[in-house]
């Protein structure tokens, strides 16, 4: 979990991150799940009366709702006598995760007497119900369902995401190299990275994430995207994020492909040791006239973002962000990441939290600036 105030929950205040075990297999990252309204459903044992009771509600409100609206985490203190017929109660809107050890119930003092948190879509309390509220557990709950508004309205005034958008950082025939090059090299499957037994290591899974990538090799062109970088792109972020950033993490050129379904589902870019070091996220289109394929971040509604050709969007790598499905075309992007000093000494230290078949991060291959200058 990260770290909260103590143990108990505030209403409005942000509400810790924690990992749980799947009821069928798999893990839930509550950071993941953001950009919808919440509810965490303490049941406690399945074994008592009242939880199979808030658990019939819970299924009546799951079939009201969409999953881009709301998720329903049911939160068993004990394991169900029998997992098959309760996932089968189960679906998009409502899930089953297990807190056998009581690490999340201590936390929101549900381990006491089991209750239902809300969260917002920037995973913040708005509701703290215990299961013998005065007013009765299920009557709020359906209140509060009730009157939970879209996503998109959920602060009561449009919002957008803390992105920058900068056009005309590489001119267009640089564009076209790099789309060429691509075209004639072609890309290999892209992989992220996942937590296998406490340590970061390279997984496949095209339900989350589908693209190919190239690196750029050639020494004179990765000196030509550089000063593109330099000169057209860190003077924005400088004066409108007040980051000097003095590396950068890859030169990648990126495809998604309609023709087999390119994507990458909701994540963050900075939230295991190989790539805690990461500060900021650069996404340069290098062509136009697809359809599809366009960044979204999720905790500030479903408006979706697209520079222009040319052009970078930057954003914090902590922020929740997906790049929707490409239904006709190509997408060609430049992909990078960028950061400074302090963050350079963070991930040779995390060298040693990787898995041993992982490429470890180079220090002396990412620089911005001559030496002496950074």
């Amino acid at each position: 979990m990260s770290a909260g105030n103590g143990n108990r929950v505030t209403l409005g205040d942000p509400v810790p991150w924690f990992r749980a075990a799947n009821i069928g297999g798999g893990k839930t990252d509550i950071c993941v799940s953001a950009g919808r309204w919440i509810l965490l459903a303490f049941l406690g044992s399945l074994a008592e009366p009242q939880a199979q009771s808030r658990l019939a509600t819970l299924v009546k409100q799951a079939a009201l709702f969409s999953d881009d609206h709301l998720i329903i985490y049911a939160v068993l203190a004990t394991p169900p006598a029998d997992a098959a017929q309760l996932l089968a109660m189960g679906g998009p809107v409502l899930k089953f995760i297990a807190d056998y050890d009581g690490a999340i119930g201590e936390y929101y003092r549900a381990h006491e007497r089991p209750r239902t948190i809300a969260l917002d879509p920037m995973l913040r309390a708005i509701a703290n119900i215990s299961c013998d509220h005065p007013d009765g557990h299920d009557t709020v709950l359906e209140r509060l369902l009730r009157d939970l508004p879209s996503v998109d309205n959920s602060a009561g005034v449009p919002l957008t995401a803390p992105v920058l958008v900068v056009p005309r950082v590489f001119d267009f025939p640089l564009c076209d190299l790099l789309v060429s090059i691509y075209d004639q090299v072609g890309g290999t499957d892209s992989g992220f990275l996942v937590a296998h037994d406490g340590k970061p290591a390279t997984a496949t899974d095209h339900s989350k994430k589908r693209r190919q990538d190239m690196v750029i090799a050639p020494p004179e062109l990765r000196q030509r995207i550089r000063e593109r970088i330099l000169t057209r792109l860190l003077p924005a972020i400088e004066l409108y994020f007040q980051f000097k950033a003095t590396r950068m993490d890859r030169y990648l050129v990126a495809c998604y492909d309609s023709e087999i379904g390119g994507h990458f589902f909701r994540h963050r870019d900075n939230l295991n040791p190989g790539v805690e070091h990461r500060r900021f996220a650069v996404s340069l289109n290098l062509n136009g006239g697809y359809q599809g394929c366009d960044l979204m971040f999720a905790e500030f509604g479903r408006r979706t973002y697209r520079p222009p050709v040319g052009g970078a969007i930057v954003f914090s790598c902590g922020a929740l962000h997906e790049v929707t499905p490409i239904t006709q075309g190509r997408r060609y992007a430049f992909l990078s990441f960028l950061y400074g000093e302090a963050d350079a000494h963070k991930g040779m230290e995390n060298n040693a939290l990787l898995q041993e078949i992982e490429k470890n991060y180079q220090a002396d291959q990412d620089r911005l600036y001559p030496v002496d200058v950074a």
